[in-house]
């Protein structure tokens, strides 16, 4: 089977081809020019196996010293799988460790039968819920665990976002730290309660996918046979290396730290490194951020397992905190491990260094139980033969998917009440997402399905589409997009389509539907009551998004309008998408944003058009009026800097709404923005400090716990508020409490809390705001500082609705 990194090399040379004429006479050619940007931080440390980790730590203790050294360092190393695993470790068989199964990806399991696509990231963090993130975690890893799988490779809290045009944006929940941290949280939980090891990733600043890995070529031929420059001698490689995100301590602490802390203290018990580099040293041999901020700072107890061929060092990767090297340990650590062995024998890394590894891999495995009863794998590496049929699925988990899929909505645009619809006598639907696409097959040689390409295989009616990879386009045209593409791709028991859905409702109410997918300018009947148009954003894996628009669907959506006085607009989004082409079009009436609702996507839709749900779904992003509105640009190589891409977070904290914010740039939809089918009204803030608060300028003493130091997570203050539902359906509301902390950005989330509240009723919300919710990071003292002074609080319906002010006084 072709890898996926080998499948997206060819668009990394694609952007690197754009650079072929620069001169290289004075570049940086070697990375001893960037020595010391990320600090050396020796030894790393070892698992403490403290408090809820104590028994399985010295479970795996005993276990270890039973090992051999070459048995140790054989289990950190990864094979290539007989079986559908994404990786496998190497086994120690005597001692009954029959090693683990690592398998994607964060929205349901990639690549095999009997199993349910969910919602992705993105629609989990637009649904604001917390307790239905634990619920989908939950049935989701469940079907892991049926299938024998150990590791599930996600969830995603890196990329946070900070790039709008990044690729893998649609896997992580939001562009918010503490909108992520708080789902991550929950996800954590989930996952982990069903007995299968969460493996958090990208750890850390991995915010764009072009030049995530190295590219190599020479003069005289490299891959398509084109040299890079005519300067370079005949046959001698020339090197770019990953990006390099350069990312200063306090932006690092305050944004994408932030949720991979509510990670750790939810329990995770692995965390994947990332591709690229990190103030110019490889993410998966980072001292600095791996030993002294991972494991020291926020106390991680689990193992660190590399992405799918992001080692680059042998004996720095160990002494840099790497536990686990995926997809094998090739060139660096040797086949089974054999030159982890050597290093310890020649004294290269302490032979302690190597058995931590394997110590925190081991407990991990005890620490979810898996020692006890855990299924064999049943992941066929082939479909097309025959193999045994395990079926994952739990009927319990129908609910959750559909609920899921249908919270992920956003509704952004309801003129006149046009939704919900009220008993149509006929719909008329246009747009290529409408339909499931035409190929869903395991058994599938391009390894479309395997990854996600479910509507971006052969574009069938438009020949200007190139192959994917190649270039994968900015939509998915051949059918409704529930899922992005790359290792993060489902596995989908069913689609149900808008079309599907749709033709039910018609047979079950009894008015008219009328259809055209095909035409950019399809004729419209003018007795529809309604026309919907579905259109999508695609966004992959080793690819980052060509833009945030696209002129064929925003064609189709105008022609459709101009010929329809109640034209209704549906998006698939994989990622952020601007409707200033047509937001303002008189017959454009109602708009929402479906994002990836997995397999329920048709279902989940319909129901919201018909009204048996009111959206509660809320932007967990900013959509901006252009798309220059938006502050960081997707990183190249250049200049002197071309063998070594730099991408300064220059920045600082201010991305998303915080960026807007302090610019007074009016969005589209701001942040936390979402409309429904009723109207909420805001009453009775209260705001306090909890009795005996500690307010000490810095944390008290106390020990580092998993997610940090232990007085950081203490309750020392408290909101409430009431909502009333003043209109007549019943709905749920998201209420949101922002901060302003002194000397920071003007707001920032630090409480939501989700509410379904009947007619005339009223619902009070209630908030805790932690010692670290109110904290900044200082960087001469390298500790959360609260501020002394005054802490304006808002609350209200979005980062702009905020119609309850506050005031919090720290002394």
């Amino acid at each position: 089977m072709v890898s996926f990194i080998a499948r997206v090399t060819a668009a990394s040379y694609l952007s690197l081809s754009i650079f072929a004429g620069t001169s290289f006479g004075q570049n940086i050619t070697d990375d001893s020019h960037f020595y010391g940007q990320s600090p050396s931080v020796l030894p790393s440390p070892e698992a403490p196996g403290t408090l809820s980790w104590q028994t399985a730590h010295a479970k795996a203790v005993a276990l270890v010293s039973q090992m051999t050294l070459a048995e140790r360092a054989n289990i950190t190393v990864g094979y290539t799988p007989s079986t559908g695993c994404s990786g496998v470790t190497g086994t120690v068989p005597r001692l009954g460790w029959e090693g683990l199964c690592l398998a994607d990806a964060g929205q349901g399991l990639r690549a095999t039968d009997f199993v349910n696509a969910y919602p992705a990231g993105i629609s989990v963090g637009t649904s604001w819920n917390k307790a239905l993130t634990l619920q989908r975690a939950t049935h989701m890893a469940a079907e892991f665990k049926r299938k024998g799988v150990h590791v599930l490779l996600g969830p995603v809290v890196g990329p946070l976002g900070r790039v709008a045009l990044g690729g893998r944006n649609w896997e992580g929940f939001s562009n918010d730290p503490y909108l992520s941290g708080s789902l991550v949280h929950d996800t954590i939980k989930g996952i982990q309660n069903a007995g299968v090891i969460s493996s958090v990733k990208h750890f850390i600043g991995n915010e764009q996918e072009e030049n995530r890995n190295p590219i190599t070529s020479t003069a005289s031929g490299g891959i398509g046979g084109g040299g890079l420059s005519s300067s370079n001698p005949a046959n001698i490689s020339q090197t770019v290396e990953s990006v390099s995100s350069n990312i200063d301590d306090k932006t690092m602490h305050e944004l994408y730290l932030w949720p991979f802390a509510d990670a750790v203290h939810a329990g995770s018990a692995s965390v994947m490194c990332s591709y690229q580099r990190i103030n110019n040293t490889y993410g998966c041999h980072n001292q600095k951020t791996q030993n002294d901020l991972l494991k020291t700072e926020l106390g991680f107890e689990g193992f660190v397992v590399s992405d799918w061929g992001a080692q680059h060092a042998g004996i720095a990767s160990a002494e840099g905190g790497l536990d686990m090297a995926m997809p094998n340990g090739g060139f660096f650590w040797g086949k089974d491990g054999s030159n982890l062995t050597t290093f310890v024998k020649n004294g290269s890394i302490p032979e302690a260094r190597l058995t931590d590894m394997a110590t925190r891999i081991v407990a991990a495995w005890y620490q979810l139980g898996q020692d006890r009863d855990f299924p064999p794998v049943s992941l066929p590496l082939l479909y097309n033969v025959s193999h045994k049929a395990v079926n994952a699925r739990d009927p319990a988990s129908k609910p959750i998917l559909l609920q899921g899929a249908i919270e992920g909505h956003v509704l952004v645009k309801n003129v006149n009440k046009a939704l919900p619809f009220k008993k149509p006598k006929l719909l008329s639907l246009f747009g290529y997402d409408a339909v499931a696409p035409p190929r869903v097959n395991l058994v599938d040689a391009n390894f479309n399905y395997k990854f996600g390409f479910l509507s971006n295989t052969d574009f069938f009616w438009r020949d200007a589409f190139a192959p994917p990879f190649t270039n994968p386009g900015q939509i998915g045209p051949n059918g409704t997009l529930i899922v992005g593409g790359g290792s993060g791709g489902t596995a989908p028991a069913y689609i149900s389509a808008p079309f599907d859905a749709l033709q039910e409702r018609a047979y079950a109410d009894g008015f008219q539907l009328l259809w055209d997918f095909h035409s950019t300018a399809p004729l419209v009947d003018q007795a529809s009551d309604a026309c919907l148009v579905f259109i999508n954003a695609f966004a992959t894996e080793g690819v980052d998004r060509e833009g945030l628009h696209d002129d064929y669907s925003d064609d189709i959506i105008l022609n459709v309008a101009s010929a329809c006085s109640n034209t209704i607009v549906v998006i698939h989004n994989a990622g952020i998408r601007l409707v200033d082409t047509w937001i303002e079009h008189p017959n454009i009436t109602a708009v929402m944003l479906a994002h990836l609702p997995g397999q329920d996507s048709g279902r989940a839709a319909v129901s919201l058009l018909f009204g048996d749900e009111s959206p509660s779904g809320k932007m967990s992003y900013t959509v901006a009026r252009n798309e220059s509105d938006y502050n960081v640009p997707i990183a190249k190589p250049a200049d002197e800097f071309f063998f070594f891409p730099q991408d300064d977070f220059t920045e600082g904290v201010y991305i998303d709404y915080r960026d807007f914010d302090r610019k007074n740039i009016t969005p589209r939809y701001e942040f936390g923005f979402g409309l429904t089918y009723t109207t909420f009204e805001y009453s009775d803030l209260s705001v306090s400090l909890v009795q005996n608060a500690n307010t000490s300028r810095t944390a008290p003493e106390s020990p580092i716990i998993e997610g940090g130091r232990e007085s950081l997570w203490d309750v020392i203050a408290t909101a409430s508020a009431v909502i009333t539902n003043t209109g007549d359906v019943t709905a749920k509301e998201v209420a949101q409490l922002y901060v302003n902390i002194p000397g920071g950005p003007v707001r920032q989330l630090r409480g939501f809390d989700k509410v379904e509240i009947a007619p005339g009723k009223s619902e009070t919300v209630k908030f805790t705001l932690l010692r670290r919710d109110l904290s900044d990071w200082n960087v001469a003292e390298q500790a959360w500082v609260l501020q002394q002074g005054k802490y304006p609080v808002w609350v209200g319906a979005s980062s702009r609705i905020l119609p309850l002010s506050g005031e919090l006084t720290i002394s």
